[in-house]
This record gives C-alpha cells, sequence and structure tokens, in this order.
C-alpha cells in the first residue's frame, strides 16, 4: 500500500510538471498595444535632447560693394586696397540636438512578437552663439561686417551639426 500511495503521489507531480510545462511553452503571446508603446517612449522626454559645446576658428574677409557714384568706387577700392577689412576670432557655441518625439504615431512602430522597430523622427538641431566667450585674434570689421562673421559662423556650426 505504501509503494502504491508513492507511485501515486509521483504520477501525479509527474502530471502536474507536465501540465505546468505546456502551459508555459504554448501561452499566447499578447503583443503590446502600438498607441500605448507611443505614449510610453513620448514619457521618456529626458533622452530627446543633446546639448554639445563647439568652437571653431573663422576668418572673414568681406567682398567690397558696389557703390552708387565713382567717387564711392574710388574711396572703397583705396580704403580696401591701404586696408582690407578682415576679421578672424574664435566662436563659440552650443548646439542643441534633439528629436521631437511627438510627432511619433502608430506608423512609425512595427510590432513583431516581442521585438519592436521604431522609425525616429528627424534629427532637428539649432546653433546658439556664446559672444559673451568669443575671442577676437585681430579685426578691423564695422559692426555690420562683425555681424556677418557671426553668422557664417553660426551657419558652418550648423552645416557642421547637421552632417
Amino acid at each position: 500500500m505504501r509503494n502504491l500511495l508513492a507511485v501515486a503521489a509521483l504520477l501525479l507531480a509527474f502530471v502536474l510538471g507536465a501540465g505546468l510545462a505546456w502551459q508555459l511553452t504554448h501561452r499566447q503571446e499578447r503583443l503590446p498595444d502600438a498607441p500605448a508603446l507611443v505614449l510610453k517612449i513620448r514619457e521618456v522626454a529626458r533622452l530627446e535632447t543633446l546639448d554639445v559645446s563647439l568652437y571653431k576658428k573663422v576668418d572673414f574677409s568681406p567682398d567690397p560693394r558696389e557703390q552708387a557714384t565713382v567717387w564711392g568706387s574710388i574711396a572703397q577700392w583705396a580704403s580696401y586696397t591701404v586696408r582690407p577689412p578682415r576679421g578672424r576670432a574664435i566662436i563659440f557655441a552650443v548646439a542643441h540636438l534633439g528629436l521631437d518625439l511627438r510627432k511619433l504615431d502608430v506608423a512609425s512602430l512595427r510590432v513583431s512578437g516581442r521585438r519592436v522597430e521604431v522609425v525616429l523622427p528627424r534629427v532637428q538641431t539649432q546653433v546658439e552663439l556664446r559672444p559673451a566667450e568669443v575671442e577676437i585674434i585681430g579685426s578691423n570689421l564695422d559692426s555690420g561686417q562683425t555681424a556677418q562673421l557671426f553668422e557664417r559662423a553660426r551657419n558652418a556650426f550648423e552645416a557642421e551639426v547637421r552632417a
């Protein structure tokens, strides 16, 4: 009788183990809901912006402008011959690289089992010059030409960051 109880307990343990193994292996996986995934990705707002400090040495020599009179053209030619306008500076900037996660939608996700593929929106760049940190190496530019120097530097920074 004792052996019969042991065999019955062993058989019951085997059946329960087999049932549990079958349940674990044949369980249907629930696919995640795509709109819920989009909301969860949007909640990760702290990962969407990167700030990078940059600096660049910039040389700038503006081209002469066309003058309305002959005497203006002669005066400009003389001033450019004697002392051509030229500016050199080391310009510092901060580039903000960001992903606008509000542009994510259900079409940006592809769910396949436990694997989720996300198509991220295009990286947005914004360059902020730091005029207080500019180091002028040498310049005889007027304020308008200096503004052109800064604009040229900002455009160069943006081109580098986008690349």
